[in-house]
Protein backbone atom coordinates (compact mmCIF):
# COMPACT_ATOMS: atom_id res chain seq x y z
CA UNK A 1 0.00 0.00 0.00
CA UNK A 2 1.36 3.38 -1.02
CA UNK A 3 2.11 5.91 1.69
CA UNK A 4 0.05 9.09 1.46
CA UNK A 5 0.93 12.59 2.62
CA UNK A 6 -0.82 15.92 2.46
CA UNK A 7 0.59 18.52 0.07
CA UNK A 8 2.01 20.61 2.93
CA UNK A 9 3.46 17.50 4.60
CA UNK A 10 5.27 16.56 1.39
CA UNK A 11 6.87 20.02 1.32
CA UNK A 12 7.89 19.65 4.96
CA UNK A 13 9.52 16.32 4.14
CA UNK A 14 11.31 17.83 1.12
CA UNK A 15 12.67 20.65 3.27
CA UNK A 16 13.81 18.18 5.93
CA UNK A 17 15.63 15.91 3.48
CA UNK A 18 17.30 18.83 1.69
CA UNK A 19 18.54 20.29 4.98
CA UNK A 20 19.79 16.85 6.12
CA UNK A 21 21.70 16.06 2.93
CA UNK A 22 23.08 19.42 1.79
CA UNK A 23 24.75 21.83 4.27
CA UNK A 24 24.49 24.67 1.72
CA UNK A 25 20.66 24.65 1.92
CA UNK A 26 18.99 27.04 4.33
CA UNK A 27 15.47 28.43 4.77
CA UNK A 28 14.46 32.01 5.31
CA UNK A 29 11.34 34.08 4.90
CA UNK A 30 8.14 35.30 6.40
CA UNK A 31 6.56 32.85 8.81
CA UNK A 32 8.95 29.92 8.42
CA UNK A 33 9.27 29.62 12.21
CA UNK A 34 5.81 30.78 13.24
CA UNK A 35 3.59 28.33 15.18
CA UNK A 36 1.88 27.09 12.02
CA UNK A 37 5.15 26.89 10.09
CA UNK A 38 4.19 28.57 6.81
CA UNK A 39 0.99 26.57 6.31
CA UNK A 40 2.55 23.49 7.89
CA UNK A 41 5.48 23.27 5.48
CA UNK A 42 8.28 24.22 7.92
CA UNK A 43 6.99 23.08 11.32
CA UNK A 44 9.79 21.96 13.68
CA UNK A 45 12.64 22.72 11.29
CA UNK A 46 14.14 25.52 13.39
CA UNK A 47 14.29 23.22 16.42
CA UNK A 48 15.89 20.44 14.39
CA UNK A 49 18.39 22.40 12.30
CA UNK A 50 18.96 25.57 14.30
CA UNK A 51 18.43 29.29 13.83
CA UNK A 52 21.36 29.62 11.43
CA UNK A 53 19.65 27.42 8.83
CA UNK A 54 15.96 28.18 9.43
CA UNK A 55 15.21 31.83 10.10
CA UNK A 56 12.37 34.31 10.11
CA UNK A 57 12.90 37.58 8.29
CA UNK A 58 11.50 41.08 8.74
CA UNK A 59 8.95 42.52 6.32
CA UNK A 60 11.64 44.10 4.15
CA UNK A 61 11.15 42.18 0.95
CA UNK A 62 13.70 43.92 -1.24
CA UNK A 63 16.43 43.56 1.41
CA UNK A 64 15.58 39.91 2.05
CA UNK A 65 15.75 39.16 -1.65
CA UNK A 66 19.16 40.82 -1.86
CA UNK A 67 20.42 38.72 1.04
CA UNK A 68 19.16 35.52 -0.60
CA UNK A 69 20.70 36.40 -3.98
CA UNK A 70 24.02 37.26 -2.35
CA UNK A 71 24.05 33.99 -0.43
CA UNK A 72 23.27 32.05 -3.62
CA UNK A 73 26.05 33.77 -5.54
CA UNK A 74 28.48 32.81 -2.75
CA UNK A 75 27.60 29.12 -3.01
CA UNK A 76 24.63 28.66 -0.67
CA UNK A 77 21.24 27.30 -1.76
CA UNK A 78 18.60 29.47 -0.07
CA UNK A 79 14.88 28.67 -0.12
CA UNK A 80 13.10 31.99 0.38
CA UNK A 81 9.42 31.91 1.34
CA UNK A 82 6.81 34.63 0.86
CA UNK A 83 3.41 33.80 2.38
CA UNK A 84 1.78 35.72 -0.46
CA UNK A 85 3.08 36.08 -3.98
CA UNK A 86 1.87 39.68 -3.81
CA UNK A 87 4.59 40.53 -1.26
CA UNK A 88 7.32 39.67 -3.75
CA UNK A 89 6.32 42.63 -5.91
CA UNK A 90 8.32 44.79 -3.51
CA UNK A 91 11.47 42.91 -4.56
CA UNK A 92 10.97 42.64 -8.32
CA UNK A 93 14.00 44.79 -9.11
CA UNK A 94 16.25 42.32 -7.30
CA UNK A 95 14.56 39.36 -9.01
CA UNK A 96 14.48 40.70 -12.56
CA UNK A 97 17.65 42.78 -12.73
CA UNK A 98 19.89 40.62 -10.55
CA UNK A 99 18.82 37.02 -9.92
CA UNK A 100 17.46 36.25 -13.38
CA UNK A 101 20.34 37.87 -15.29
CA UNK A 102 23.45 36.91 -13.30
CA UNK A 103 24.13 33.67 -15.17
CA UNK A 104 24.01 35.41 -18.56
CA UNK A 105 25.77 38.64 -17.62
CA UNK A 106 28.89 36.78 -16.49
CA UNK A 107 29.28 34.35 -19.38
CA UNK A 108 27.87 31.31 -17.61
CA UNK A 109 30.57 31.59 -14.92
CA UNK A 110 28.19 32.59 -12.13
CA UNK A 111 25.12 30.85 -10.79
CA UNK A 112 22.23 31.83 -8.54
CA UNK A 113 20.75 28.63 -7.03
CA UNK A 114 17.78 30.32 -5.38
CA UNK A 115 14.26 28.97 -4.80
CA UNK A 116 11.39 31.39 -4.26
CA UNK A 117 8.44 29.70 -2.58
CA UNK A 118 5.43 31.87 -3.28
CA UNK A 119 1.97 31.07 -1.95
CA UNK A 120 -0.96 31.85 -4.24
CA UNK A 121 -4.71 31.37 -4.04
CA UNK A 122 -7.89 33.15 -3.20
CA UNK A 123 -10.12 33.03 -0.17
CA UNK A 124 -12.12 34.83 2.48
CA UNK A 125 -12.62 38.01 0.46
CA UNK A 126 -8.96 38.99 0.40
CA UNK A 127 -9.43 40.61 -2.96
CA UNK A 128 -7.10 42.30 -5.46
CA UNK A 129 -3.90 42.57 -3.40
CA UNK A 130 -3.76 39.10 -1.82
CA UNK A 131 -5.24 36.71 -4.38
CA UNK A 132 -3.00 36.95 -7.42
CA UNK A 133 -1.06 34.19 -9.17
CA UNK A 134 1.32 36.16 -11.42
CA UNK A 135 2.97 33.09 -12.97
CA UNK A 136 2.50 34.63 -16.42
CA UNK A 137 4.53 37.60 -15.25
CA UNK A 138 7.39 35.46 -13.95
CA UNK A 139 7.34 33.19 -17.00
CA UNK A 140 7.90 36.21 -19.25
CA UNK A 141 11.29 36.92 -17.63
CA UNK A 142 14.29 35.21 -19.31
CA UNK A 143 16.47 33.44 -16.79
CA UNK A 144 13.69 32.33 -14.45
CA UNK A 145 12.19 28.88 -14.23
CA UNK A 146 8.59 28.68 -12.99
CA UNK A 147 6.96 25.56 -11.53
CA UNK A 148 3.44 24.99 -10.21
CA UNK A 149 2.85 21.57 -8.58
CA UNK A 150 -0.70 20.29 -8.21
CA UNK A 151 -0.12 17.05 -6.26
CA UNK A 152 1.84 16.13 -3.11
CA UNK A 153 4.11 13.92 -5.24
CA UNK A 154 5.00 16.78 -7.57
CA UNK A 155 5.33 19.25 -4.69
CA UNK A 156 8.10 17.25 -3.03
CA UNK A 157 9.84 16.27 -6.25
CA UNK A 158 9.75 19.73 -7.80
CA UNK A 159 10.98 21.46 -4.63
CA UNK A 160 13.97 19.10 -4.51
CA UNK A 161 14.68 19.66 -8.21
CA UNK A 162 14.31 23.42 -7.82
CA UNK A 163 16.73 23.51 -4.87
CA UNK A 164 19.34 21.51 -6.80
CA UNK A 165 19.02 23.72 -9.89
CA UNK A 166 21.81 26.24 -10.39
CA UNK A 167 19.53 29.06 -11.50
CA UNK A 168 16.58 30.80 -9.79
CA UNK A 169 13.32 28.88 -9.69
CA UNK A 170 9.95 30.41 -8.84
CA UNK A 171 7.93 27.77 -6.97
CA UNK A 172 4.23 28.68 -6.83
CA UNK A 173 1.98 26.72 -4.48
CA UNK A 174 -1.77 27.22 -4.24
CA UNK A 175 -2.89 27.20 -0.61
CA UNK A 176 -6.10 25.38 -1.50
CA UNK A 177 -3.83 22.43 -2.29
CA UNK A 178 -2.07 22.29 1.09
CA UNK A 179 -4.57 19.84 2.59
CA UNK A 180 -5.02 17.64 -0.46
CA UNK A 181 -3.33 14.25 -0.19
CA UNK A 182 -1.76 11.61 -2.38
CA UNK A 183 1.04 9.05 -2.65
CA UNK A 184 4.54 10.32 -1.84
CA UNK A 185 7.66 8.09 -1.68
CA UNK A 186 9.76 8.31 1.49
CA UNK A 187 13.07 8.57 -0.34
CA UNK A 188 14.43 11.72 -1.95
CA UNK A 189 13.43 12.00 -5.60
CA UNK A 190 13.29 14.66 -8.28
CA UNK A 191 10.51 15.61 -10.66
CA UNK A 192 12.22 17.07 -13.73
CA UNK A 193 11.60 20.76 -14.37
CA UNK A 194 10.15 21.31 -17.83
CA UNK A 195 8.36 17.97 -18.15
CA UNK A 196 4.56 17.88 -18.16
CA UNK A 197 2.51 15.04 -16.67
CA UNK A 198 -0.17 13.25 -18.68
CA UNK A 199 -2.83 12.63 -16.04
CA UNK A 200 -4.94 10.54 -18.40
CA UNK A 201 -4.95 9.57 -22.06
CA UNK A 202 -7.77 10.54 -24.41
CA UNK A 203 -8.71 11.04 -28.05
CA UNK A 204 -11.33 13.81 -28.37
CA UNK A 205 -9.86 16.81 -26.57
CA UNK A 206 -6.56 17.92 -25.02
CA UNK A 207 -7.11 19.66 -21.68
CA UNK A 208 -4.05 21.52 -20.36
CA UNK A 209 -4.06 22.73 -16.75
CA UNK A 210 -1.71 23.74 -13.92
CA UNK A 211 -1.78 24.21 -10.15
CA UNK A 212 -5.26 24.25 -8.61
CA UNK A 213 -6.91 24.15 -12.04
CA UNK A 214 -5.53 20.63 -12.44
CA UNK A 215 -7.88 19.54 -9.65
CA UNK A 216 -10.79 21.29 -11.33
CA UNK A 217 -9.68 19.68 -14.57
CA UNK A 218 -9.90 16.22 -13.04
CA UNK A 219 -13.48 16.94 -11.99
CA UNK A 220 -14.29 18.32 -15.43
CA UNK A 221 -12.96 15.15 -17.06
CA UNK A 222 -15.47 13.09 -15.07
CA UNK A 223 -18.33 15.32 -16.24
CA UNK A 224 -17.18 15.01 -19.85
CA UNK A 225 -16.58 11.27 -19.68
CA UNK A 226 -20.14 10.74 -18.45
CA UNK A 227 -21.21 12.26 -21.78
CA UNK A 228 -18.91 10.03 -23.81
CA UNK A 229 -16.07 12.52 -24.30
CA UNK A 230 -12.53 11.11 -24.20
CA UNK A 231 -10.20 13.72 -22.67
CA UNK A 232 -6.41 13.76 -22.65
CA UNK A 233 -5.60 15.72 -19.50
CA UNK A 234 -2.10 17.22 -19.16
CA UNK A 235 -0.76 18.95 -16.04
CA UNK A 236 1.97 21.40 -17.08
CA UNK A 237 3.83 21.22 -13.75
CA UNK A 238 6.34 23.69 -15.27
CA UNK A 239 5.12 26.80 -17.04
CA UNK A 240 8.71 27.85 -17.82
CA UNK A 241 10.23 25.94 -19.51
CA UNK A 242 7.14 24.66 -21.30
CA UNK A 243 6.97 21.02 -22.39
CA UNK A 244 5.90 21.78 -25.96
CA UNK A 245 6.80 18.32 -27.20
CA UNK A 246 4.20 16.59 -25.00
CA UNK A 247 1.56 19.21 -25.81
CA UNK A 248 2.11 19.08 -29.57
CA UNK A 249 1.99 15.29 -29.61
CA UNK A 250 -1.33 15.36 -27.77
CA UNK A 251 -2.94 18.01 -29.99
CA UNK A 252 -1.89 16.11 -33.11
CA UNK A 253 -3.82 13.15 -31.70
CA UNK A 254 -6.97 14.90 -30.48
CA UNK A 255 -7.19 17.92 -32.80
CA UNK A 256 -8.74 20.07 -30.08
CA UNK A 257 -7.15 22.15 -27.32
CA UNK A 258 -8.55 23.69 -24.15
CA UNK A 259 -6.28 25.42 -21.62
CA UNK A 260 -7.48 26.13 -18.06
CA UNK A 261 -5.14 28.60 -16.39
CA UNK A 262 -5.56 30.16 -12.90
CA UNK A 263 -4.58 33.61 -14.09
CA UNK A 264 -5.77 36.48 -16.26
CA UNK A 265 -6.69 35.88 -19.87
CA UNK A 266 -4.56 38.44 -21.71
CA UNK A 267 -0.82 37.79 -22.12
CA UNK A 268 -0.91 34.78 -19.79
CA UNK A 269 0.32 31.18 -19.85
CA UNK A 270 -2.89 30.01 -21.54
CA UNK A 271 -2.24 32.49 -24.34
CA UNK A 272 1.36 31.28 -24.64
CA UNK A 273 0.33 27.62 -24.84
CA UNK A 274 -2.22 28.35 -27.55
CA UNK A 275 0.19 30.55 -29.51
CA UNK A 276 2.99 27.99 -29.33
CA UNK A 277 0.79 25.11 -30.45
CA UNK A 278 -0.79 27.20 -33.19
CA UNK A 279 2.70 27.85 -34.55
CA UNK A 280 3.73 24.19 -34.41
CA UNK A 281 0.50 22.25 -35.05
CA UNK A 282 -1.97 24.62 -36.71
CA UNK A 283 -2.99 22.17 -39.44
CA UNK A 284 -3.86 19.53 -36.85
CA UNK A 285 -6.62 21.60 -35.22
CA UNK A 286 -10.19 20.46 -35.88
CA UNK A 287 -11.61 23.40 -33.90
CA UNK A 288 -10.28 26.74 -32.66
CA UNK A 289 -8.28 26.38 -29.43
CA UNK A 290 -9.93 27.83 -26.33
CA UNK A 291 -9.01 28.93 -22.82
CA UNK A 292 -10.69 29.15 -19.43
CA UNK A 293 -9.11 31.84 -17.24
CA UNK A 294 -9.83 34.70 -14.88
CA UNK A 295 -11.33 37.77 -16.53
CA UNK A 296 -9.01 40.72 -17.13
CA UNK A 297 -10.01 42.47 -13.94
CA UNK A 298 -8.64 42.56 -10.38
CA UNK A 299 -9.92 39.86 -8.07
CA UNK A 300 -13.10 40.95 -6.26
CA UNK A 301 -13.54 40.88 -2.49
CA UNK A 302 -17.30 40.32 -2.59
CA UNK A 303 -18.24 36.65 -2.71
CA UNK A 304 -21.19 37.49 -4.96
CA UNK A 305 -18.69 38.72 -7.55
CA UNK A 306 -15.98 36.15 -6.76
CA UNK A 307 -18.43 33.33 -7.51
CA UNK A 308 -18.51 34.54 -11.11
CA UNK A 309 -14.83 35.45 -11.31
CA UNK A 310 -13.06 32.17 -10.64
CA UNK A 311 -13.51 29.25 -13.08
CA UNK A 312 -14.43 25.79 -11.86
CA UNK A 313 -14.83 22.27 -13.21
CA UNK A 314 -18.21 23.23 -14.65
CA UNK A 315 -16.62 26.22 -16.42
CA UNK A 316 -14.09 23.89 -18.02
CA UNK A 317 -16.74 21.36 -19.03
CA UNK A 318 -18.89 24.14 -20.52
CA UNK A 319 -16.08 25.36 -22.77
CA UNK A 320 -15.17 21.79 -23.68
CA UNK A 321 -18.73 21.08 -24.88
CA UNK A 322 -18.61 24.28 -26.92
CA UNK A 323 -15.28 23.32 -28.46
CA UNK A 324 -16.70 19.90 -29.31
CA UNK A 325 -19.80 21.56 -30.81
CA UNK A 326 -22.23 19.91 -28.39
CA UNK A 327 -24.65 22.83 -27.80
CA UNK A 328 -27.30 20.94 -25.86
CA UNK A 329 -24.71 19.61 -23.40
CA UNK A 330 -23.21 23.09 -23.12
CA UNK A 331 -26.58 24.63 -22.31
CA UNK A 332 -27.29 22.03 -19.66
CA UNK A 333 -23.94 22.54 -17.89
CA UNK A 334 -24.35 26.33 -18.16
CA UNK A 335 -27.61 26.13 -16.25
CA UNK A 336 -25.92 23.98 -13.60
CA UNK A 337 -23.01 26.42 -13.41
CA UNK A 338 -25.23 29.46 -12.87
CA UNK A 339 -27.23 27.62 -10.24
CA UNK A 340 -24.01 26.69 -8.45
CA UNK A 341 -22.64 30.23 -8.57
CA UNK A 342 -25.77 31.69 -7.06
CA UNK A 343 -26.12 29.12 -4.29
CA UNK A 344 -23.60 30.20 -1.62
CA UNK A 345 -20.12 31.72 -1.17
CA UNK A 346 -17.51 29.71 -3.06
CA UNK A 347 -14.49 31.58 -1.70
CA UNK A 348 -13.32 28.70 0.49
CA UNK A 349 -12.54 25.18 -0.70
CA UNK A 350 -14.36 23.28 2.06
CA UNK A 351 -15.55 23.54 5.65
CA UNK A 352 -12.16 22.53 7.06
CA UNK A 353 -10.68 25.89 6.02
CA UNK A 354 -11.29 28.39 8.79
CA UNK A 355 -9.13 31.31 7.73
CA UNK A 356 -6.45 32.55 5.40
CA UNK A 357 -3.56 31.47 7.60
Amino acid sequence: MERELKFNESLLEAHTQLLETDPSVFLLGQGVVDPKGAYGTTIGLEEKFGKERVMNTPFSENAIMGIAIGAAIKGMRPILTFKRVDFLLLAMDQLINNASKWYYMFGDQMKVPLVLRLVIGRGWGQGPQHSQSLHGLFAAIPGLKVVMPSTPYDAKGLLISATKDNNPVVFLEHRWLHHTHGPVPEEMYEVPIGKAHIIQQGNDLTLVTCSHMSLEGRKACKILEEQGVSVEHIDLRSVKPLDKETLIKSVRKTGRLLVADPDWKSCGVAAEVIASLSEEAFNDFKAPPARVTYPDRPSPSSWALANHYYPSAKSIALQAFRTLRMPSKAQHILEKLLEHRNSAPLDVPDASFTGPF
